[in-house]
């Protein structure tokens, strides 16, 4: 019976401790604009395919790994989001941090809305980036979308809503420019040389005097 204590003890304190390496959301540019109500009217979105690209600033302050992100698109009624090109850098338009295409099992989707204009806002994640990023002031790091696919080859936007984001959009048709930032959230974990909280450092050694009581009263 002591035996079978001293084991649960154990596995909770795994349990305790590997919630703290659980993904969080280390910036979030505020929430899905696709909607329009009787205080404000400011639904707009910005085309990701057909050669458009656009990059937003986001801000980690500390020592982090980059899991993923999420973001919301305007897809026409009955489209699906198959694909799109990340790329996460130092300035705007970079990679030097990562990119990528994704697609299939790191590609998800879950219906949000449909929008006064007729629009499907869909929320979109992206997950395996693993990316580390060392932290910096504001706008130290750019997210850019662009090639968003769907198998009808409709146009894919990416949600804007004005957030705390810098927003730049780039066209092999017209150069680019600014426009107000969309809407998104990164995704990860803090390194795992940051300090754990009090409440951590408690719980862990009650758990640990807990199981030598148990063992040394077993000896006994």
């Amino acid at each position: 019976m002591q035996t079978r204590i001293a084991g649960l003890l154990l596995l909770g304190l795994c349990w305790a401790f590997a919630g703290q390496a659980h993904a969080d959301t280390l910036y979030k540019n505020g929430p899905v604009n696709g909607i329009c109500d009787i205080e404000r009217c400011t639904v707009d979105a910005w085309t990701i395919n057909f050669g458009f690209s656009v990059t937003n600033s986001f801000t980690i302050t500390s020592p982090s790994t980059i899991q993923g992100f999420n973001f919301a698109v305007w897809l026409y009624p009955g489209d699906t989001l198959t694909s799109v090109d990340w790329a996460v850098g130092t300035c705007t338009f970079c990679s030097d941090i990562g990119s990528g295409t994704a697609s299939g099992a790191s590609l998800s989707s879950s219906f949000m809305f449909t929008n006064t204009y007729g629009y499907d806002i869909w929320d979109v994640g992206v997950t395996g980036l693993n990316l580390h990023v060392s932290g910096g002031p504001p706008d130290a790091y750019w997210l850019t979308l662009q090639n968003a696919a769907v198998p009808s080859g409709d146009p894919v936007y990416w949600d804007e809503n004005g957030g705390p984001s810098t927003a730049w959009t780039e066209c092999i048709h017209d150069g680019q420019g600014c426009i107000p930032s969309e809407s998104f959230n990164i995704v990860g974990t803090p390194d795992s040389g940051t300090t754990p909280e009090p409440s951590s450092i408690i719980l862990f050694g009650s758990g640990i005097l807990g199981l030598a009581g148990i063992l040394r009263r077993r000896l006994l």
